[in-house]
């Protein structure tokens, strides 16, 4: 082992593999070639699969949902949706922790579906993050105004793309830290406003005894029948967008083996607990007919969260939630500009995007793929201020889907991943380090699932009178991947990827690799995870068991 690795701590896989080259007695005298770090630890990987779902959508959007399909009907939905992301999740973790490359929705449809499927999904999602950081960008310009007025917003947003950039080009494991400890904030409000809402529920705090009572209002509680629960299963559908960003941490994980399959194994449990949870609580404590549950997602000081909070007496809790959603907004617009960036590094990697995207500096950071990630946000950021807002309003349109439809794929993909080894004869058990349980039935029940919610969503714009443009706003995302799909497979007329063909070997860890990680081998672990302080270990031990 060289002295050099020793002090560094090897977490990549270039100075990985020169360690195993010298102790197989190999050389080579090309030039070192920058990598990805593997400097995200189990910890940082489950909360951030975590962290990816719990965001505005719950803290501001769920009284929304209550409003639409009544406590019932909120609660049924998100239910359901919880079955759908924990299908995704595991069909994506499957693949991830065989093959943990960066930006792997493409890489795997690319590798083991289409080529085209590879190269729209990869476009869509990456739009959809780029876009996605100017919206966090506007949100917490709007967010800083509820408590100073006299500052333009420009700089609130500027600052924050500033902040943004700073976590995100020097080091993977700043991103991890940062979306470890906002992820944490936000279990912890939650886990509060679950205790509080049960207080208030039963009339512990407030003075006023709710019971079930609001779930007996007039209409009882599904006031709106199918359609209803139908509008919450799209709200739902995009307040879980974003946990997939557990398969794209696979590239970048420390020992993928075993953080993805334990952050799919998780995530479920963890995510329908505070969904169920929160939307279960608000339903509880106000009726759905009262009109602060559809302003409370524009308006902080009215979120069914300030509503509760309130109601428990706590005339500060819009400073409070005002403040945690400043903390979501900055951990979203992060999770946008790590999760744009790899995809686009993936893109590059495959061909999809120039070149240039696929240089990684010496921290192991793809800076072009991050500054062009935060360029786009940039850009559509600035049609919202300088324009009418129709163009940002398109925008967002655009890519309000990408979620759906990246779900659709990887389940297709998960699906032409067995075929293949099946093909091939390899022995699941024995090959692939998490198998994914109830295949095929989980991928088609997504697929059926969410192709509906994507044709459906618009469905509003169909009622009289029609207009034209709202029919196109509506579905512009899925114009956008339907362009992309065949645009490439015209142009490029790549065949399809036949069972017998595909690469089961190419950036699969090896046997050496794996006790490296591991700590199994001779040498011992190079870069051990380094000891918590005790009042972190304390803490890290509660925020388990309740989580």
């Amino acid at each position: 082992m060289s002295k050099d690795s020793e002090k560094i701590g090897i977490d990549d896989s270039y100075a990985t593999s020169i360690e195993f080259a010298e102790s197989n007695g190999s050389t080579t005298t090309a030039p070192p070639q920058a990598h990805l770090h593997r400097g995200l630890k189990a910890r940082h990987v489950q909360m951030i699969a975590l962290g990816g779902t719990i965001g505005t959508g719950l803290f501001m959007a769920s009284g929304k949902a209550i409003n639409y399909g009544g406590p019932g009907g909120a609660l049924v939905a998100y239910a359901f949706l919880g079955i759908v992301v924990y299908c995704v999740m595991m069909s994506l973790g499957e693949m991830a922790a065989y093959i943990p490359v960066a930006g792997s929705f493409a890489h795997f449809a690319k590798r083991f579906a289409d080529p085209s499927l590879g190269f729209c999904v990869g476009w869509v999602y990456w739009a959809n993050w780029a876009v996605g950081v100017a919206v966090e960008l506007t949100g917490v310009a709007m967010i800083m105004e509820f408590w100073v007025q006299n500052v333009n917003s420009v700089v609130w947003s500027v600052i924050c793309l500033v902040i943004l950039l700073f976590i995100n080009v020097f080091s993977v494991k700043g991103y991890g830290e940062v979306e470890y400890w906002f992820s944490m904030i936000k279990i912890l409000v939650v886990i509060i406003f679950v205790i509080v809402g049960i207080c208030v529920d039963t009339g512990a705090a407030g003075g006023d005894h709710i019971g079930v009572r609001n779930f007996h209002l007039e209409g009882g509680a599904f006031p709106n029948g199918f359609l209803g629960v139908f509008n919450v299963l799209l709200t739902a559908a995009f307040s879980f967008n974003g946990v997939e960003i557990a398969g794209i941490t696979a590239g970048e994980s420390a020992n993928p083996h075993k953080t993805v399959p334990a952050a799919v194994k998780q995530v479920f449990i963890r995510i329908v607990l505070f969904y169920i949870l929160t939307i279960l609580i608000i339903g509880l404590c106000i009726p759905y007919t009262d009109p602060d549950l559809l302003s409370g997602s524009d308006n902080v000081s009215v979120s069914p969260f300030t509503l509760v909070f309130k109601l428990a007496g706590a005339n500060w809790a819009a400073d409070l939630m005002n403040a945690i959603i400043l903390i979501t907004m900055i951990s979203a617009g992060n999770s946008g500009v790590y999760s744009s960036s790899r995809t686009l590094l993936a893109l590059a990697n495959n061909g999809d995007a120039p070149r240039f995207f696929a240089r990684i500096n010496r921290f192991g950071i793809p800076i072009w793929c991050v500054l062009a990630s935060c360029f786009i946000g940039c850009l559509a950021f600035l049609t919202s201020l300088f324009s009418s807002g129709v163009v940002f309003n398109w925008l967002t349109n655009l890519t309000s889907v990408a979620g759906l439809i990246t779900w659709i794929i990887i389940c297709i993909t998960h699906i032409r991943f067995r075929l293949g080894m099946k093909k091939q004869g390899i022995d699941l058990k024995q090959t692939l380090p998490y198998v994914a349980p109830l295949f095929p039935y989980g991928d088609i029940f997504v697929i059926v699932i969410c192709t509906i919610v994507v044709f459906g969503q618009g469905y509003q714009t169909f009622e009289a009178p029609i207009v034209g443009s709202e029919v196109v706003a509506a579905y512009i995302g899925l114009i956008f991947a339907v362009v992309l799909y065949f645009g490439h497979k015209i142009i490029v007329r790549p065949a399809f990827i036949k069972s017998a063909d595909m690469d089961f070997v190419s950036g699969v860890l090896t046997p050496e690799e794996i006790a490296y990680m591991n700590g199994d081998d001779k040498e011992g672990r190079l870069d051990p995870e380094v000891p918590l302080p005790r009042w972190k270990k304390y803490l890290k031990k509660v925020i388990d068991v309740v989580a």
